[in-house]
């Protein structure tokens, strides 16, 4: 397997992650995970802005100019053989590189970037679903952004499969609900459309402004709320997003089962749509 890094392709054996890269010691860095579809990645432009400004709150260098990650994926995808691959995962890592003991940023920083890409599975029809023990840090600065630190959520999906389910349900530390382990969290109340606010300390994701962006076009009844739990056992429906799965519905959260809602399909078949069109919906698409 070949992966860009720092500027260049390697076959996966020869590239080696400096032992002092703050990445691996602190987490300190960000990602983003995109889909290609025959070639085609969903939300480039998306992906790789947000994670530029990410680099800037943190103060990372970005060592590489945005149109040459998009090649760099692209040359990527040609070296592994999967251009013409129905679904791949590409994953962007970009750390402030090595530095000395300690939490002090080094002065010099040398960031590192990297890129690879893997086919991905096909996802399934619906998943289930738990609230689980960990908590997002709605106060915390890092919620917001794709960071490398992902311990809560690990700690989270591995509760969720310990009881039987597929994902993890996570609460804001005022009990809000905040989002899924790896993705955000739509809840159908009737006809309207609720999604947690990002004050609940969620990742405003790519996918999920895609779907703010097609309900509203769609004439659905959309907002942004402060979700206490108890609504779970009310809502209508459910669905997850995320730039790999897309729209994937719930059928069950804890112990109640939930019917598939029909603006559920009409939603996800106007995001195929959007997918297969190649196309970025903005404010002024709507």
């Amino acid at each position: 397997m070949m992966i860009w890094f720092n500027g260049t392709l390697h076959d996966e054996s020869e590239v080696h992650i400096d032992p002092r890269d703050r990445g691996l010691l602190l987490g300190d860095g960000l990602f983003e995970t995109m889909l290609a579809r025959f070639g085609n990645i969903a939300f480039l432009d998306d992906h790789t802005v947000r994670l530029a400004a990410g680099a800037n709150i943190l103060g990372i260098p970005f060592p590489e100019s945005l149109p040459h990650i998009i090649v760099a994926c692209e040359m990527l995808l040609e070296a592994n053989g999967l251009i013409d691959a129905p679904r791949v995962a590409i994953r962007i890592t970009l750390t402030r590189g090595p530095g000395p003991r300690g939490l002090l940023l080094p002065d010099n920083p040398r960031p590192s970037l990297m890129i690879t890409a893997a086919e991905s599975p096909t996802p399934a029809s619906s998943q289930s679903a738990i609230l689980t023990t960990p908590r997002r840090n709605a106060l915390s600065p890092t919620s917001r952004l794709k960071a490398l630190p992902y311990l809560d959520n690990l700690i989270a999906r591995q509760e969720a499969h310990a009881r039987g389910a597929d994902e993890a349900l996570m609460l804001d530390t005022s009990g809000h609900l905040a989002c899924a382990s790896v993705a955000n969290i739509f809840l159908w109340e009737g006809e309207r459309l609720v999604t947690p606010a990002e004050e609940c300390g969620i990742l405003p994701g790519v996918t999920r402004a895609a779907i703010l962006a097609l309900a509203e076009r769609q004439k659905i009844n959309v907002s942004e709320d402060m979700i206490l739990p108890e609504r779970l056992a009310r809502c209508d429906g459910a669905f997850l997003t995320n730039s790999l799965v897309g729209i994937m519905p719930l059928s069950r959260i804890d112990d109640r089962e939930l019917p598939p809602h029909r603006l559920t399909a009409r939603l996800k078949a106007a995001y195929d749509l959007l997918l297969d069109a190649d196309i970025n919906i903005d404010d002024s698409d709507i």
